[in-house]
């Protein structure tokens, strides 16, 4: 019989007391069942390893074509939670119930071949459905599997990797893409920085040489490449060229037609794959067919105009919209700008078929594909589906807040306001993530949700168990001050969005120390800026404590500190992409953050480093500055 108990605001199991005698050697091993109508692999206890071989080898015997793929398909979910050491990932089964406890940094959702990707430590690998790692976390990043192959990056590059890790590629690349019909894409950079584009076959071997300025995807037998200026090319997979292609700009095939433009940045119009004109250009921007239809645009400017043609160029919907986007199924959404000034800020949708009929008013902050018949869709309150006509989807979930729905499996996922759920296909909610970190008794942190306007969504953490009410009360107070809670008008459009978010950074005895995140993303702006805060707090008495606290008075901690960074910079290859000669000093009250053994230094995008490294750290044991910690400060012993 088993028995359930709560850990970290999830419902979980105990193991069942083994069947088997003690040192009878029980075993793990999978074994096929049919769940609901489908075939999947359960991790089974066998008596001894020689039953899991049996029950495997049948198993092994049948895994072939369709078979093999519905045997693969494991019924396990993504979930992620807030936990005292940090926001982790684990997996649900589809009655919600956890089966592999949340452990990892990320995780993706299992794919077809029964693999998932997740990241430990700040590397990634590859597990199973029993978590086991089938590819070490060993890895900058995997992506993920296509044709049985998958491109991971290391310190030296893209290699290509198969579903056991092995590494099928003699040397790294500067890029490779995701498997299509048998080729993937790879890129080799030359002595002056310039790429060259090839393919490579499933044992990983240049089938094509890299030889191409710019290479596609293989569809249909053919793939689009850049022989030079003014030259490309339709190739078969062994490279051989099928036609050419003497102009400025081709695009990629649709439905047998290619965009193209005569001179560089001209108009846009369509050729033939034998390179005839089609359709004269005409648009300042031309996408690939779909459904006997391409969107356009016809804006001389940044205020768009997008229409829909048909394949005699003529305009099935005229191009007046701000956006049109393909949503499958032979609908589309078309968007006009919220602020025709600023179009830049974003539209509302309504529901287009191909023939330009609209089937909804313009209601939608955004509408998703198509898949079986529905599409996720989004308005100023709610998620919800509608059927190909536009109608509310009663069968289906309907949730407060923005986002997006997906079929997964047997469930729906929703991931509404930044928060993933589940539901079933009746709309009865599955699994949700819990409000409410356990600390240890008394203690816990509640998650609470501030969203005043659209555009603004705050999660901010308040403190619960303090004995002092008072003292409970001024820390919950800097917290919500800290987290950006703050007036926001609730029915005027804003000129940025904002999000933010927390984590707890770290936790011991009566010391917690919350990493509270924000981000603020100007409309129109190549990307927004990420802000952070480190809040160490004293969960007996509400104290917070700043860096000078954790050194003795008068120390030279700013200095000492200061040449610790400037010594990493100088000799740790880890540290080269810091702008050199910008790290001068620490300020006093620098951004920083505690664990059990180390000190960690962090600087803000931009001032020491690129906006891509993020938030560049510097961790510094303790031992290094043990002369000047204050050991017998209350900093200090607040975690040991």
């Amino acid at each position: 019989m088993m028995n359930e108990f709560q850990t970290e605001g999830l419902r979980t199991r105990t193991r069942p007391a083994s069947p088997f005698p003690a040192g009878g050697g029980p075993s793990f091993g999978t074994m096929p069942v049919w769940y609901g109508n489908r075939l999947v692999i359960v991790v089974a206890c066998f008596p001894d390893a020689e039953a899991a071989a049996r029950c495997g080898a049948p198993l092994l015997a049948a895994r072939s074509g369709m078979e093999r793929a519905a045997v693969r398909a494991i019924p396990l979910y993504p979930v992620q939670v807030k936990t005292s050491r940090g926001n982790l990932w684990g997996y649900i089964d589809e009655r919600g119930r956890v089966v592999l406890a949340p452990q990892y940094e990320y995780a993706l959702d299992f794919q077809n071949n029964g693999l998932a990707i997740v990241q430990t430590h700040d590397k990634q690998g590859v597990i199973d459905a029993s978590g086991r790692f089938v590819i070490q976390p060993v890895y900058e990043s995997i992506s993920p599997f296509s044709e049985g192959r998958s491109a991971a990056i290391d310190s030296q590059g893209f290699r290509v990797i198969d579903e056991r890790g092995r590494v099928l590629t003699p040397g790294a690349y500067s890029y490779i893409g995701s498997y299509r019909e048998g080729r993937a894409v790879f890129a080799k950079s030359g002595h002056e920085g310039e790429s060259r584009y090839g393919y490579l076959d499933r044992d990983g071997k240049e089938v094509i040489p890299d030889r191409f300025v710019e290479a596609g995807d293989f569809s249909g037998g053919r793939a689009l490449v850049k022989l030079g200026d003014n030259r490309y090319a339709l190739i078969d997979p062994n490279g051989r060229q099928l036609a050419a292609f003497s102009y400025a700009y081709v695009g990629p095939p649709g439905e047998g037609l290619l965009a193209f433009q005569q001179e560089a940045n001209g108009k846009n119009g369509y050729i033939d794959e034998k390179g005839n004109v089609v359709i004269p250009p005409r648009f300042t921007a031309a996408l690939p067919f779909q459904d006997g239809r391409a969107v356009v645009n016809t804006a001389e400017d940044y205020h768009n105009r997008y229409g829909l043609i048909d394949r005699k160029g003529s305009f099935v919907i005229q191009p007046v919209y701000n956006e049109i986007n393909p949503l499958g199924e032979k609908r589309l959404a078309v968007g006009k700008a919220i602020d025709p000034q600023q179009p830049f800020i974003g539209s509302t949708y309504a529901l287009a078929d191909t023939d330009g009929r609209l089937l909804t008013d313009f209601r939608f902050r955004s509408i998703g594909e198509f898949h079986q018949g529905y599409a996720p869709v989004s308005d100023r309150t709610s998620t919800y589906w509608i059927d190909t006509n536009g109608r509310a989807a009663a069968n289906l979930p309907k949730a407060a807040g923005s986002g997006t729905m997906a079929f997964i499996g047997k469930l729906v996922s929703a991931n509404i306001d930044q928060r993933l759920s589940y539901y079933d296909r009746t709309g009865r909610l599955v699994w949700q993530p819990s409000p409410v970190i356990p600390l240890k008794p008394p203690f816990a942190v509640r998650e609470v949700k501030f969203k005043p306007n659209p555009d603004y969504l705050v999660y901010y953490p308040q403190v619960e168990g303090m004995a002092d009410p008072n003292a409970e009360r001024k820390v919950n107070l800097r917290l919500k001050q800290l987290s950006a809670v703050k007036p926001v008008p609730a029915h005027e459009q804003l000129e940025a969005s904002y999000t933010g978010d927390f984590a707890v950074a770290f936790y011991r005895n009566h010391l917690l120390v919350l990493q509270l995140d924000g981000y603020n993303f100007p409309f129109g702006a190549a990307h927004g800026m990420p802000s952070r805060e480190y809040v160490h707090v004293n969960l007996l008495n509400g104290d917070m404590y700043a860096l000078k606290d954790l050194f003795k008075a008068g120390s030279p901690y700013v200095n000492r500190i200061s040449d610790i960074i400037r010594k990493r910079i100088a000799t740790d290859p880890a540290y080269s992409y810091v702008f050199p000669g910008s790290f001068k000093q620490i300020a006093p009250d620098q951004l920083f953050y505690v664990t059990g053994d180390a000190l960690h230094i962090v600087f803000p995008p931009y001032e020491i480093a690129p906006y891509a490294a993020g938030f560049p750290t510097f961790t510094i044991p303790y031992a290094e500055l043990a002369d000047i910690i204050d050991t017998s400060g209350a900093f200090w012993k607040s975690f040991h």
